[in-house]
């Protein structure tokens, strides 16, 4: 008599139940890194639960994350944009020309959205217009942006911006929470509907997945990466608003560095580098990961440079450590 053996077969996801599909998700591992973290700093410091600390807290990240929520969209779809941080710099360069040349509260608002919209629009046009790599078109305007910021200040700053301008970087609008965090807030809510609610998250997705299937299929490629490298640059208007308007003033020098913390927060958030998947919740999630890291450090005092090297460490570990597993 030949005895029979059975091998268990893994139940595949689209036959698991929600629950069990939620907690093996990349969102639910985020979740508890940041309890883990949040703890962490509640045991090392004991300034860290103060309500107003926290808040402050978030202006560690605010900003970045509300370029990351558009740089998310333009990952999944397999471009990228390196030129953020630049962007920044010249958008807050043109806040200050126009702030010396008398402008109120809201064109200064308008000029840095504006110059966010327009440098967004030239990366899209040399990218989805002539077909150009994003990678090297990026590392290209990303020294043209910051070279123009230079150019127009030099070794010089523009201070003195109207009081109410304050307000984007430095106000509150209840209690603890400040304007940026629930703008965040609400840009995130408006970045998940697109992304996970619209026709348009699909085209990204499909896009991501197989440009030319996707325009096989009848999906305007060209068109939809073209407003994406629009998005970015309209969130890095943005958030040249809110820095310039915390920090009071404008230098060349300003946002240095945006561009690791940002990929970072994207490639963390699960978003895949080679495009095709990621979600906005894991998006915040890593904002909110990174900006408590950040805040834990500072007050523990511990120098800038191991922030940059902890960042660089932490985005070779997510992109690499996936692919480990997966070889085995």
């Amino acid at each position: 008599m030949t005895q029979q053996t059975h091998t268990a077969r893994a139940i595949p996801d689209r036959l698991q139940s929600p629950a069990a599909r939620a907690l093996r998700s990349w969102e639910s591992i985020l979740v508890a890194v940041a309890i883990a973290i949040f703890v962490t700093n509640s045991f090392t410091s004991p300034y860290f639960l103060n309500a107003w600390n926290l808040s402050d807290a978030t202006f560690n990240f605010t900003e970045k994350a509300m370029i990351a929520l558009a740089m998310a969209l333009l990952i999944i779809s397999g471009e990228i944009d390196l030129s953020v941080a630049s962007i920044i710099a010249l958008a807050s360069t043109a806040m200050g020309l126009a702030m010396q040349a008398g402008a109120d509260v809201p064109i200064l608002v308008l000029v840095g959205i504006g110059a966010g919209l327009l440098c967004g629009a030239f990366n899209g046009f040399l990218v989805a217009g002539l077909g150009l790599p994003s990678i090297v078109v990026t590392i290209g305007t990303m020294s043209l942006f910051r070279g123009i910021a230079y150019i127009v200040l030099g070794d010089r700053a523009f201070t003195g911006y109207p009081p109410g301008f304050a307000y984007f970087g430095q106000g509150y609008v209840w209690w603890v929470f400040s304007f940026e965090l629930v703008l965040f807030t609400v840009l995130a809510v408006i970045y998940w509907a697109l992304l996970h609610r619209s026709s348009f998250g699909r085209a990204v997705y499909a896009i991501g997945n197989n440009a030319t299937a996707a325009q096989f299929s009848g999906i305007r490629v060209a068109r939809v990466k073209f407003i994406l490298f629009l998005l970015t640059g309209l969130m890095s208007g943005i958030a040249a608003v809110c820095l310039t308007s915390r920090l009071g003033s404008t230098r060349p020098s300003i946002a240095t560095g945006f561009e690791l913390e940002v990929v970072t927060m994207v490639v963390l958030g699960g978003v895949n580098i080679l495009g095709g998947s990621g979600s906005i919740p894991g998006i915040v999630l890593a904002a909110l990961i990174i900006g408590m890291v950040t805040f834990g450090f500072g007050l523990l005092n511990v120098p800038g440079i191991v922030m940059s090297i902890f960042l660089g460490a932490l985005l070779i570990s997510v992109i690499a450590l996936p692919r480990l597993f997966g070889k085995r």
